[in-house]
């Protein structure tokens, strides 16, 4: 997606470390027009499919999640970092390892929201190590719903993440593949 790359070219700021900050336009500060163009393209790649629920993990894919679910016409159910007294019942529960918090979570979703009945779209903004979305796909199939596809806003093509979600077999969408990034000249290289 063009305007996304032209986005993170102008905008974003390569760090050590393989850190690529954009949160002054995707996960701090949203650019809802730019997220409007994001839901659009995620309706168009993944149009084939019937989708009935959006998935996605706390905090910084949940903007992205709910601008996608307006063009699919679908809920947005979130997975939480920490159990909290407004979850009652039974839950999902999975363990995902952070890349930018070098932490590792609880992860929760309530069963009364994923059922063997939905197919799911997961979302996120960034795809590093993978933990995240093997945790979210883990949540699903827990509730015995299938994952039809993974849109994600931006993949860091030069760590295994990707490789290790596609080998999977889950049809996984990338709007900004990156192949390097360089913290000192600030310079990222696309994969066409």
């Amino acid at each position: 997606m063009k305007l996304l790359q032209e986005r993170i070219v102008k905008d974003g700021n390569v760090k050590n470390g393989n850190v690529l900050k954009v949160d002054n336009f995707l996960n701090h500060q949203m650019d809802i027009g730019l997220f409007n163009e994001i839901g659009q393209e995620f309706k168009r790649i993944f149009s084939d499919l019937k989708i009935n629920k959006i998935l996605t993990i706390e905090a910084s894919g949940i903007g992205i999640a709910c601008i996608t679910a307006q063009y699919f016409n679908v809920p947005v159910v979130f997975a939480k970092k920490a159990q909290s007294i407004n979850i009652d019942g039974d839950v999902y529960s999975t363990k995902i390892e952070s890349f930018t918090h070098k932490k590792t979570y609880d992860v929760i979703v309530s069963r009364k929201f994923l059922s063997k009945e939905d197919r799911v779209l997961i979302i996120d903004d960034f795809l590093a190590n993978g933990c995240a979305l093997a945790g979210l796909i883990d949540l699903v199939r827990s509730a015995g719903a299938k994952v039809e596809g993974i849109g994600i806003v931006i993949e860091k093509g030069f760590q295994s993440g990707g490789d290790m979600i596609r080998s999977m077999g889950v049809r996984l969408e990338s709007l900004a593949i990156i192949d390097s990034m360089n913290a000192e000249d600030g310079s990222v290289v696309f994969r066409n």
